[in-house]
């Protein structure tokens, strides 16, 4: 009960604060509009606001599947053979560290004009890729020395280190990537929805450009309020899930 009041009661003191400031201040409301006229835009603007977050929150998920495949084949691939590790990080790690808004003129190129949702999906997915990589990389690795010479010696095959051993052994470190990667794939949608999206993919980020080039400052602050909430639902419900399968995991 004490971790669920102490966040709620900090955000209605700071929520009285910020409206009791614009209220003394006379602050304009397209500057910075308080709680009240945020809340109120929310009410009026609530249907469209979440079918844009199920479309943010579709073209995430896609986003995840997609990198989480290639991904874990990918890391896979590179666990049996060093060589290949040695000439796939780097690549990877260029990938991570380039900044989205540099590749996605080309990735909106590549995907044609026409079809801006296949850009933000394919921006997405370039996000969430890397964490998933690397956990499930760093975790097909972290095999117990002790369980490895046991497997020796009763002459396991190939197959079965990799299925009873390498396998069970990344399971923490994949569900971390998983989860880093969910928050990442939001990120990625609504940056990549900004850079590449229009019309055709009108998520959160689109509601956000048209409430702002309207000068509807406490639209733009509904938005953020659902995405944040959205971000915030995601997390905990990946923290839900790799906490029941670490249960299961040291159970065994």
């Amino acid at each position: 009960m004490k971790r669920l009041l102490a966040p709620l009661i900090l955000i209605a003191v700071l929520l009285g604060g910020w409206e009791l400031a614009c209220r003394a201040l006379s602050v304009p409301p397209y500057l910075l509009p308080p709680p009240s006229a945020i809340a109120a835009a929310f009410v009026q603007s609530w249907p469209l606001l979440l079918a844009s977050a199920w479309a943010t929150l579709s073209t995430a998920l896609l986003a995840l599947v997609i990198a989480s495949v290639c991904a874990c084949a990918l890391a896979l691939a590179v666990s049996l053979n060093s060589l290949l590790e040695d000439a796939v990080r780097p690549i990877a790690v260029t990938l991570q560290v380039t900044p989205l808004v540099a590749i996605a003129p080309l990735v909106t190129i590549w995907a044609g004009i026409d079809h801006p949702e296949r850009a933000v999906i394919g921006l997405a997915a370039v996000v969430a890729f890397f964490p998933i990589f690397s956990g499930a990389l760093t975790g097909l690795k972290a095999v117990d020395p002790d369980l490895a010479r046991l497997f020796d010696l009763y002459g396991a095959t190939p197959l079965q280190r990799l299925v009873r051993l390498r396998l069970p052994s990344a399971v923490p470190a994949l569900l971390e990537g998983h989860k880093v990667a969910t928050g990442l794939a939001v990120i990625g949608a609504v940056v990549a929805e900004f850079v590449a999206g229009s019309g055709g993919a009108q998520g959160l980020a689109w509601r956000i450009l048209e409430a702002y080039n309207r000068l509807q400052t406490a639209k733009v602050f509904a938005a953020l309020v659902t995405l944040a909430v959205l971000g915030v639902v995601l997390h905990a419900l990946m923290e839900r899930i790799e906490r029941r399968l670490l249960d299961s995991w040291k159970g065994r």
